[in-house]
């Protein structure tokens, strides 16, 4: 069965309410029947100082995404996957029934130049751009946004993006949430702990065992 599939990767150092608001709030302007974050190892463009565990930052994804159409998945590591780029090409082979769009937050629209092959991965799979308090100027004047304005798609038409050839992207207005990732660790740097005293407990089975099944 083809299901239309959101895919949020990140660190989630940890996860927070404001992934979990902007997955949902995306969800429903796309028509989505799920939403997969893709918790990454390692990213390369974040320094590894204040990076916390993988294991809590896993746990801590899935307990934001708990009672959800949130689906979170320690995919990459398994894959071995470390550029987007790779995990979404190796996600598109194994699941070829299934549609994919690539999220992202307005916060990380203006590295999305650095990224390895954007282009080529602007070319795989649509976008949808997350609304974020206080990024949206700087997301509209990324060097990325120029080369794509050309494939901008009114966010009116957001629920038709399956229609839509990539490089497709669409801007989504979505309600503010200041929570941030940053504004979290200062407040407990230790957050961790209390993840890491738990992973056995968060550990769940795998979400994309049941979309194998189908596949027969």
């Amino acid at each position: 069965m083809t299901r239309r599939i959101g895919l949020l990767g990140g660190s989630f150092n940890p996860a927070h309410r404001a992934h979990r608001a902007m997955s949902l709030s995306a969800a429903a302007a796309l028509g989505l029947d799920e939403v997969w974050w893709l918790v990454s190892p390692g990213n390369p463009l974040k320094p590894k100082k204040g990076m916390a565990p993988y294991d809590a930052r896993l746990a801590s994804a899935r307990a934001q995404a708990r009672r959800s159409i949130i689906r979170v998945s320690d995919i990459e590591r398994r894959l071995g996957t470390v550029y987007t780029v790779d995990t979404v090409a190796a996600l598109a082979r194994r699941f070829p029934r299934h549609r994919f769009i690539w999220l992202m937050g307005e916060d990380t629209v203006a590295q999305f130049h650095q990224w390895k092959d954007w282009r080529r991965l602007a070319a795989t799979v649509p976008i949808a751009v997350l609304s974020r308090p206080g990024y949206d100027d700087e997301a509209r004047t990324a060097r990325v946004s120029g080369w794509l304005r050309r494939f901008v798609r009114p966010e009116a038409q957001a629920r038709d993006w399956t229609r839509w050839s990539a490089p497709a992207i669409v801007f989504l207005g979505l309600p503010p949430d200041r929570t941030s990732a940053t504004q979290l660790r200062a407040a407990d740097p230790l957050w961790h702990e209390r993840f890491a005293r738990n992973t056995d407990a968060g550990r769940d089975v795998d979400p994309f065992a049941e979309h194998r099944r189908n596949l027969g």
